[in-house]
């Protein structure tokens, strides 16, 4: 009897964690690609408008933005822009987008109700990278080619100052609180960080081989940037502007994005079509998402359940179901 308790008893605990397995497989779901939308030729740069409800997409090979309704995900308007427009931001109101023509050295601006043009702003050499205040002020635009940085005041839609930065900016990105800039500067390893306040560099912060885009979490106490040729993500401790951890990926990253709650951070890698989905706790990754060809931009909802990614090589956005 006591033989026949036991094995009842071992029969009882293997089927109790067996169970759990299950349950525990059946509420895990990896991030999958729910949607592919043909946008333009060549997207490049992708935005979401701060509402949810639209994704804004630079085409680089035809000068056009596609708007795509996030609801349907389907492109419900076209706009034309100048010469080879790559990055996008859109203000914290959602009123205008602002797109960054790399080869016309200029800024257009876009009036969100209308879809229309209403504005081109002049900036630097071969502008690639537009971030934009919290506040909405002013823009700060990363010219590639003459190793600056343009600030833009959205109330004029005039260049006001000129930041020099290090050898080649290729992305921007500003702190929650409005008072610093990160510019990865692709051809010498570096970050530089910017005083809004003063429009100074304060700090150079040397990360990866080849820097491209940069993304801050929420709380503005991280930094990540995707160095292309190293295939890594650096962490960089915004407190310190020291690099606190380095996360390898796939091949080639290049765009960037982080989850409204911090907790995700999705690097897309152009050279083998997959996004990388990296935990900011432990900073792994902890998911590769295979997307279509070229995967370069990368903007996530609002809501933290969606990811747009442009894929430059089949012309198309991936939508992916972000698993919450």
């Amino acid at each position: 009897m006591r033989t026949h308790r036991l094995l009842l008893r071992a029969f009882a605990t293997f089927a109790m964690v067996l169970g759990m397995a299950a349950a525990g497989s059946a509420t895990v779901a990896a991030d999958v690609v729910m949607d592919t939308v043909p946008v333009g030729n060549g997207p490049i740069g992708i935005a979401v408008a701060p509402d949810g409800k639209r994704a804004y997409v630079a085409n680089n090979e035809d000068d056009s933005v596609s708007v795509i309704d996030t609801g349907t995900n389907v492109v419900v308007d076209t706009v034309t822009v100048r010469d080879a427009p790559e990055g996008v931001a859109i203000s914290p109101d959602g009123s205008f987008v602002y797109v960054a023509n790399a080869l016309d050295e200029t800024v257009s601006v876009i009036d969100t109700g209308t879809n229309v043009v209403v504005d081109t702003v002049t900036v630097g050499d071969t502008p690639q990278a537009v971030a934009i205040s919290p506040d909405g002020s002013f823009i700060y635009v990363a010219n590639a080619l003459d190793d600056s940085v343009s600030v833009v005041d959205t109330g004029t839609n005039m260049v006001v100052d000129t930041v020099t930065v290090g050898d080649t900016p290729e992305g921007v990105a500003i702190s929650p609180g409005g008072s610093f800039a990160y510019v990865t500067n692709n051809f010498d390893d570096s970050v530089s960080v910017i005083d809004t306040g003063t429009n100074m560099v304060v700090d150079t912060v040397m990360v990866g081989n080849g820097p491209q885009a940069v993304a801050i979490t929420p709380t503005g106490t991280r930094a990540y940037i995707t160095n292309t040729v190293d295939n890594s993500v650096s962490v960089i401790d915004t407190g310190t502007n020291m690099v606190v951890g380095t996360v390898t990926v796939g091949d080639d990253p290049r765009g960037v994005a982080i989850t409204p709650n911090g907790k995700r951070t999705y690097a897309t890698n152009f050279g083998d079509g997959t996004v990388s989905v990296v935990d900011t706790g432990p900073n792994v990754v902890v998911d590769t998402v295979p997307v279509g060809n070229d995967p370069l931009g990368v903007a996530i909802t609002p809501t933290g359940n969606r990811a747009y990614v442009a894929n430059l090589g089949d012309g198309t956005a991936s939508v992916i179901a972000i698993d919450q």
